[in-house]
Formats: C-alpha cells, sequence, structure tokens
C-alpha cells in the first residue's frame, strides 16, 4: 500500500470460494478493525476482499484530503476486483462502511445481501452540523477523535485520534442525501447493533428499519460498544454474520 501505511491497517484479500464478501471498515478506521471477521469469512469457505479506504491508514492529513466520494470509490474498486473472481457477492460492514454499503446495494442491485454492524445512516441533527460548519469558517481544521469505542480493555483498532472536519461534514451531508434513498435498497440486511454505543446513536437502527425497503434481521449486542469487531460479542458478530451470508449463498 506504501511505505507511510501504518502497520496493521493494510488492505486483506483471500480466494477462497465462489462467493464473494466485501468487507468495509469505518471512518478514521482501518481494516485492523475488520481483520478477524475477514479471515473468518475465508476459513469459512468464502473470498474476500477487505480495502484501505482512501486517506486511512496513514496520516490524519491523508483524510482530511478526502471526502464521501473517495471512499465510494474505494468501495466500488474493491468490490469491481473481488467479482471478477466470484459468482456472487456481499458486504460486510462496520460503522461508516454502513453507508458505503447501502449506497453500493443500492447501485448494484446484483449484491445478494448486508451485513451492517452499528452503521451509521441517520443524519446528525442540524444544530450539530451547523456547529461544525461554524467551526470550518473560524479556521478549525480537526476536533478530537471518537474512534476506539471499545468496551473490552487492551483492544486497539487501528484508527486516527483526530477527525478532519471537512472530511466528517462530507459524511454527514451524505447521510441526509441518502436517507431518501433506502426504500430502494432491497436485498436481504442483518444489522448487528450494540445496546451501548458512543459513536453512533439508536437512530441510525431505528431508520433502517423503518425505511429499508427489503427483509431486515435486527439483532442487538449486549456486551460491546462501537467497534463490536473487537469486543466482547465478536464471536457472535462472527457467527451470525458468517449464518446469515451462507444462507444467503444457497439461495
Amino acid at each position: 500500500m506504501g511505505v507511510d501505511t501504518i502497520a496493521g491497517t493494510e488492505p486483506f484479500a483471500a480466494t477462497s470460494g465462489h462467493f464473494g464478501v466485501l468487507v468495509l471498515h469505518g471512518f478514521t478506521g482501518s481494516p485492523l478493525s475488520m481483520r478477524p471477521l475477514a479471515e473468518r469469512f475465508v476459513d469459512a469457505g468464502f473470498s474476500v476482499e477487505l480495502p484501505l479506504l482512501a486517506g486511512h491508514g496513514t496520516r490524519v492529513e491523508d483524510l482530511a484530503e478526502t471526502r464521501f466520494a473517495d471512499w465510494m470509490d474505494s468501495a466500488l474498486d474493491a468490490h469491481g476486483e473481488l467479482a471478477t473472481r466470484t459468482d456472487r457477492t456481499a458486504i460486510v460492514a462496520l460503522s461508516m462502511g454502513g453507508l458505503l454499503a447501502l449506497h453500493l446495494a443500492r447501485m448494484l442491485p446484483e449484491i445478494a445481501g448486508l451485513v451492517l454492524i452499528n452503521p451509521f445512516v441517520c443524519p446528525p441533527s442540524p444544530s450539530l452540523v451547523e456547529m461544525l460548519e461554524d467551526a470550518v469558517e473560524a479556521g478549525a481544521v480537526f476536533i478530537p477523535g471518537i474512534g476506539g469505542d471499545i468496551k473490552r480493555s487492551g483492544v486497539m483498532s487501528g484508527g486516527y485520534d483526530s477527525v478532519p472536519i471537512r472530511s466528517m461534514l462530507s459524511l454527514f451531508y451524505a447521510a441526509e442525501a441518502f436517507s431518501e434513498h433506502l426504500e430502494e435498497v432491497t436485498c436481504p440486511v442483518l444489522l448487528l447493533t450494540s445496546r451501548e454505543d458512543h459513536v453512533v446513536p439508536a437512530d441510525s437502527g431505528a431508520l433502517l428499519e423503518e425505511r429499508i425497503g427489503g427483509a431486515i434481521e435486527h439483532v442487538y449486542l449486549e456486551n460491546s460498544y462501537h467497534v463490536a469487531t473487537l469486543d466482547n460479542d465478536a464471536g457472535e458478530v462472527e457467527e451470525r454474520a458468517i449464518a446469515f451470508v451462507s444462507k444467503l449463498m444457497a439461495n
């Protein structure tokens, strides 16, 4: 990926079957947060593509130069690569990766289904957006990060410690725009949400259940915070995700 890539945050890919799983990390995060889950899918006989989204895994200054469209391009490129060596694909995504996954499912009807883990979907309050826009106008560039929200002690998620405001605003604008298109996502969805999440509010899960166009199964995780893929419920996340995608493969 490059000499500046943080150790452990590299992209991951493996070919292990004709059904592919695109795995997407979240905003300010990295593939490190999704690597164990991706490897479990490989062990279960699936081919996997886990990209490092643009601006991530290097320096937060690199992220400051990117916007939602850049992260979509990363996800699209990774899906295109995966599609060249598989017959069908599903997407498993965390946080902002969930919004990317929903965009892809709307664009690519051949996607068989989605596993969304604490997805960022619900637009934030207008007052928060206005506050951040005012901060940018005043010359602010970064705010303290909120990544690494893990209940289990001693676990690192490989994300940045600060957040570029303009990049975050692009994510917020994208969520606002896409909220009007959720009905157009008609593939099956497995929604996994933590009871206690200090990054994404429960409104995102509620919005999905209310507006998604396809069948949705909602499971609550009782012993994890936002990065549930590395937290106390990681085993349950892996088992449920693999079982859900296995059913898609059988259909």
